[in-house]
């Protein structure tokens, strides 16, 4: 038995930057060792061939939506229900992992039972294979230092969590915006620990545009991300790294986020939609702590009604 199993759906491998990152990102989780468990899924263009290079499992049969967009609650019950490891993680096909993505997940899994680990990334521009023969990390470390950006703090581009959370999740379109969102969101109304584990784990997002997606354009704008927000229970489920009540700290500790202002007024007006549960109430906390943005957003819908 494994202890993490990675998942993804990859993007086609018919573009070849496309298919470099993502031969790049498969390859460093590979390099986690027998311990981790590995499964593309997906018929898209080379993605079985690209499975069967790096030698990983391959799972071809996914559920999608009218558009052809793999549905994330059949990829997460894929990856669920054909291995036995205690952790899954999801990680974006373009995400370069450390060593430290494993080492913190355990240790984690020692002390809690119930969790969700996020985190923010740094993005680098690679228009390379990686050699991963060679002192391979601490080359990416220090071009990390020298040319890497940190994102802005907003969502995640991994998920780590035991097998026993997440059972079952909304259709979400994979690739667009509002899902992983709705992940923060649910682990806090579930009370399980969110923990942002920038300070400990660092990942590495290879640059790349979006000639992928229709017409080219963000994910953001697609019809498809718009259903997904619909699908998490609206815009007050739109959680972001600033909503996790806990940080993991480099030498492995927990501890509370700083009691910012800004920290204290969010979990205030959350309240109601984590621990009252009810949409109706953080409706109302949205248009107390953010009345310009409540009375545009009922201007709108009235426009359209």
């Amino acid at each position: 038995m494994t202890t993490m199993t990675i998942f993804i759906s990859p993007k086609p491998f018919n573009r070849e930057h496309i298919a470099t990152i993502q031969w790049n990102a498969i390859q460093s989780w590979k390099q986690l060792g027998e311990d981790v468990d590995i499964v593309l899924i997906g018929e898209d263009i080379g993605v079985r061939e690209a499975a069967e290079e790096l030698g990983v499992r391959y799972i071809a049969e996914v559920k999608r939506n009218e558009s052809g967009t793999p549905l994330l609650s059949d990829i997460f019950a894929l990856a669920r229900d054909t291995s036995d490891s205690p952790l899954l993680a999801y990680v974006n096909a373009d995400i370069i992992l450390f060593p430290d993505f494993l080492e913190q997940a355990r240790r984690m899994m020692e002390k809690e039972k119930k969790f969700l680990l996020v985190g923010q990334r740094w993005d680098l521009d690679i228009p390379r294979k990686i050699d991963f023969s060679n002192n391979w990390q601490g080359k990416l470390r220090k071009e990390l230092a020298d040319r890497g950006r940190r994102h802005p703090a907003g969502g995640s581009d991994y998920f780590i969590f035991p097998r026993i959370c997440f059972e079952k999740i909304p259709d979400f379109a994979i690739g667009r915006s509002g899902w992983d969102n709705w992940m923060f969101y649910e682990a806090r109304k579930q009370g399980w620990k969110l923990i942002d584990c920038t300070k400990a784990i660092d990942i590495i997002h290879q640059d790349h545009d979006y000639a992928h997606l229709p017409n080219g354009q963000s994910h953001y704008r697609l019809p498809e991300s718009k259903h997904n927000v619909e699908l998490a229970g609206g815009k007050r489920t739109i959680f972001t790294l600033l909503d996790c009540d806990w940080q993991l700290e480099s030498n492995g500790n927990l501890v509370r986020p700083p009691r910012t202002k800004k920290k204290i007024l969010r979990e205030m007006e959350i309240f109601p939609l984590i621990k009252l549960k009810s949409r109706v109430l953080g409706e109302v906390g949205f248009a107390v702590f953010h009345p310009e943005k409540a009375y545009r957003e009922f201007r709108s819908r009235n426009k359209k009604d």
